[in-house]
């Protein structure tokens, strides 16, 4: 197709149209949990659960298609994790914001962040971070999406005293699971094409006739096919600044606690996947790295229009990268699954999370082979490199790991005198940013009192 080559460059990423159509819908599969769980967290915070639907697949359209058309990259955009449980439960429930103020504080947290990109501050702690704490945050993510996927399957459960325990496997969904593990590893290691979609339709089919222990079988036919998508006047353009106007002292720590995590959580996706797709070159650059945090500024805006949290990239796409996405078709194409989605919202969430949930232990098991380009034997590489990695899946967050690994660089080179020329003006602005972040509950605790 000599216009989709065109628009994408499909030749020069080596790439086709059929490649990258199972890519998006691959990337969609992983990320349509997004539909039913960003609904039920915003809701919890008094906003309407049917309009917060359309919002959800809107925003993760409209966003999408800025990523794919800007900056030609397979990042797919969606409202984030933990950034909506903190606009629910800390700022709305907590702060007894009004979420339509809370929506206002996302705007202007997209303002800022869209300022930062045009002025080239994003690209420049981009390019600031050293090629060995890239490849430790593209390992990290790589943990961080298996353990979500091991969570996700039941395989890892909590336990008081352990804190993580293993999970029953004489429980049939469980045993799905562990044996869709197998079956997606089976197939990527024989390089079967669109293996990770593959075993989602494998383990969806076989959930047919697994009992699901509740008188059930784990995938179920939905009780309907279409759907028609609720209205989104209750949520569209319902910013209230009056809260920022009236009370800046208690704002300003939101506002800046939603641009760190937005900002970093973006930047960590951005490396880790662009890194697993190739598409990052040996110096540790991005092409179009601009374009792309341009799209992810604009995304963040968008968001609070619709009436939904900050809308970012998705940790989720590098199990399109992994089926062979490399341009922005695939983004188009988990776009217009994302519109379709209003329509068939049951027959998609008919697909069960332990089909969904072994892709995730598999793209992670794929992102961990960048530790291989970690100097392991240099301890002053090493330490921060790892404290990166196994900060992320331990605190549930890409942009904590991110900070931990970034503060111990800086502390050990200096303690140390090694690695010296890690300790760049940004490096070091960037440990401080970080440091005042993680400080950031005393000031909470300040304005409680």
């Amino acid at each position: 197709m000599p216009l989709l080559d065109r628009i994408f460059r499909l030749r020069d990423h080596g790439t086709t149209p059929g490649r990258e159509m199972v890519a998006g819908c691959t990337t969609f599969a992983a990320m349509a949990y997004i539909l039913v769980v960003n609904p039920a967290i915003l809701a919890d915070a008094g906003m309407p659960r049917d309009a917060l639907i359309t919002a959800t697949a809107v925003g993760a359209a409209l966003a999408t298609l800025l990523m794919a058309f800007l900056a030609n990259l397979p990042l797919a955009l969606a409202p984030g994790m933990g950034i909506n449980a903190f606009f629910a439960y800390a700022v709305c429930i907590g702060m007894g914001v009004p979420w339509q103020s809370a929506l206002a504080l996302v705007c202007v947290n997209g303002v800022i962040f869209l300022a930062l990109s045009l002025s080239g501050i994003r690209e420049k702690i981009v390019r600031a971070i050293p090629a060995f704490m890239k490849a430790a945050i593209c390992a990290g993510i790589g943990l961080f999406i298996a353990f979500i996927g091991l969570k996700n399957g039941g395989l890892v459960v909590a336990h008081p005293a352990t804190f993580v325990d293993m999970g029953d496997l004489t429980s049939p969904p469980v045993a799905l699971f562990a044996a869709g593990i197998l079956i997606a590893c089976i197939l990527v290691a024989r390089r079967v094409p669109s293996a990770i979609l593959l075993s989602i339709i494998a383990i969806s089919l076989i959930g047919f006739v697994v009992p699901d222990g509740k008188g059930g079988t784990i995938t179920h036919w939905p009780q309907s096919i279409f759907s028609l998508p609720a209205s989104l006047s209750p949520l569209f353009l319902k910013l209230d600044f009056g809260f920022i106007l009236h009370e800046p002292l208690k704002a300003l720590p939101v506002i800046l606690t939603l641009l760190l995590v937005d900002m970093f959580d973006n930047l960590g996706t951005l490396i880790g996947v662009t890194k697993r797709a190739g598409l990052m070159d040996a110096n540790g650059n991005v092409p179009g790295l601009s374009r792309a945090l341009l799209a992810d500024s604009l995304a963040a805006i968008l968001s609070s229009l619709l009436g939904t949290s900050t809308v970012v990239s998705y940790i989720e796409s590098a199990t399109g990268v992994q089926a062979g996405g490399r341009t922005g078709l695939t983004c188009v194409v988990v776009a217009a699954l994302f519109l379709l989605s209003l329509f068939l919202t049951p027959l998609i969430l008919s697909i069960p999370t332990v089909a969904v949930a072994p892709a995730l232990v598999v793209v992670g098991i794929l992102m961990f082979e960048s530790v291989v380009e970690i100097d392991i034997s240099r301890f002053e590489i090493a330490a921060p490199a790892v404290l990166t990695l196994i900060a992320m899946p331990m605190t549930f967050s890409i942009s904590t790991g991110i900070g931990i690994g970034i503060i111990s660089l800086v502390a050990i080179s200096l303690g140390s005198g090694k690695s010296r020329e890690n300790l760049t003006p940004f490096t070091c602005s960037l440990a401080a940013v970080f440091i005042l972040h993680f400080l950031e509950p005393l000031l909470f605790r300040w304005m409680g009192k």
